[in-house]
């Protein structure tokens, strides 16, 4: 399913590391601990859920992109939807949950959304929907381009991934005792997209009437150890090419001490995790889609207005 892992222009993440991530992180306990940690997850899917509904429109059937074991599908509602097609490169997670946990109809792909025409034919959907995958795809130009190509003209594309801002806590203290312990810095962290480059590759794929927003999801954890755990079991764990496999003990025990000394509250003794969630909404271009006036034929003075 992927090429041999290495560097190159659009070549950041180590996908088939990815894959055995996701997998693992599904077959602990039989799915019973990823189920604990899908608190970010779902809370995600509920706001972009909220995002969905406020789009005045019914579908015969959307795809899910990246849909893990279907946080966004399971909310949906036959009133909005009839089926969704699931895609996700971890087999195990996709299959993670029964069918009766849906509310529509459902189609389980194991595939890559890296190589999504691959797997839907172009112009074949009504709209394709990704709730926190798009942060581990290499060619995000790429893959905008494909969801733009699979859609219907006038079609939707609708998504939820990690921020630049994502976990920044973590990734100050681990890099500040890197530094102090060992003189230099790796990067432990996966590198995040922006807001203004998010409108821009929407822009460039060829989406129109474009929306992005951001927003935040913030977590208390008894201890850097139980996010890092928690990371690990959602399947978040870095898998950028060239990282370090292993981090020392007296790394961590520093990182842990730096990260409480400058994030944690004076109000209790845990520590907070910010995760920020950047929003889009995008839309195939279609004749019959609104067309913006032309410069000067507005009947209203901004002058007068104002």
């Amino acid at each position: 399913m992927f090429p041999a892992a290495r560097a190159g222009p659009y070549q950041v993440f180590d996908r088939r590391a990815k894959q055995v991530q996701k997998d693992r992180a599904a077959a602990i306990a039989d799915g019973s601990r990823s189920r604990i940690v899908d608190y970010v997850r779902d809370e995600v899917a509920d706001r972009l859920m909220e995002r969905f509904m406020d789009i005045k429109r019914t579908f015969t059937s959307i795809v899910d992109l990246g849909s893990g074991a279907g946080h966004f599908s399971k909310l949906l509602i036959p009133a909005k939807v009839k089926k969704s097609v699931m895609i996700d490169v971890s087999e195990r997670l996709l299959h993670r949950d029964p069918d009766d946990m849906f509310n529509v109809e459902i189609e389980r792909i194991h595939g890559d959304e890296e190589h999504l025409l691959e797997i839907i034919p172009p112009e074949s959907q009504e709209a394709v929907v990704s709730c926190l995958s798009m942060h581990w795809v290499n060619d995000l130009p790429g893959t905008l381009i494909q969801i733009r190509r699979a859609l219907k003209p006038d079609g939707l594309f609708l998504g939820a991934m990690f921020g630049g801002d994502t976990l920044f806590e973590l990734r100050t203290s681990l890099q500040l005792a890197e530094l102090e312990r060992e003189g230099g810095l790796s990067p432990h962290v996966s590198p995040m997209t922006g807001t203004q480059d998010v409108s821009n590759l929407l822009g460039r794929a060829g989406f129109t009437m474009l929306t992005v927003d951001i927003d935040e999801v913030r977590i208390g954890y008894p201890c850097m150890w139980e996010l890092m755990r928690d990371l690990q079991d959602m399947g978040e764990s870095n898998t950028i090419l060239g990282r370090r496999s292993v981090l020392h003990r007296d790394t961590l025990l520093a990182a842990s001490s730096i990260y409480k000394e400058l994030h944690g509250t004076k109000d209790t003794e845990g520590i907070p995790a910010t995760f920020q969630i950047i929003y889009m909404i995008g839309w195939k271009p279609s004749p019959t889609q609104p067309k913006p006036l032309a410069p000067g034929s507005g009947q209203v003075s901004l002058k007068e207005v104002l």
